[in-house]
């Protein structure tokens, strides 16, 4: 049975591990394809520990860390209320589709509701088909605030 803890950074296994994980994520096609930067891998865990609206979740199965999810604090203003934005899920390849992804995702939304958060975001890949049946069965939807204008998208601009 796999258990799902908040990530405790001055842990050298937890930081570790989130690296090891974030790591193995960005290698695949979702995550860009390319290992994270030496310098990423540096500074990441430094970065993640003074930030106060973080929530890391480690999924571990035999003491092992299984999965990952990065969520962060952000605000909404038509609520005027925080919210939480998923911003990275992983799972090891052999573990997918056995739980480990839906268990962390609960264990998010027992957090944010007991904040008081307003709601869940996140974003996902377009052909990322077995992330989006998880994530509808987790409640998760298209933002539409106007059928005519259609879903919401999501864009970037670097600054670096």
């Amino acid at each position: 049975m796999v258990d799902v803890v908040e990530a405790d950074l001055s842990r050298p296994d937890d930081a570790q591990a989130v690296i090891d994980l974030l790591n193995r994520y960005a290698q695949e096609p979702a995550g860009g394809g390319a290992e994270l930067e030496e310098e990423v891998r540096r500074d990441l865990i430094p970065a993640l520990q003074r930030r106060r609206d973080a929530l890391i979740l480690l999924a571990m199965l035999d003491g092992e860390a299984v999965g990952l999810l990065n969520a962060f604090e952000a605000f909404s203003t038509f609520a005027a209320a925080p919210l939480l934005n998923i911003h990275d899920v992983y799972v090891l390849p052999a573990l997918r589709g056995t739980g480990v992804g839906r268990a962390m995702f609960q264990y998010a939304e027992r957090v944010a509701r007991d904040r008081g958060y307003c709601k869940m975001t996140l974003e996902v890949l377009s052909g990322n088909l077995p992330a989006q049946h998880l994530y509808r069965s987790e409640g998760f939807e298209a933002y539409v605030l106007d059928e005519e204008l259609g879903q919401a998208l999501f864009w970037q601009k670097k600054l670096g």
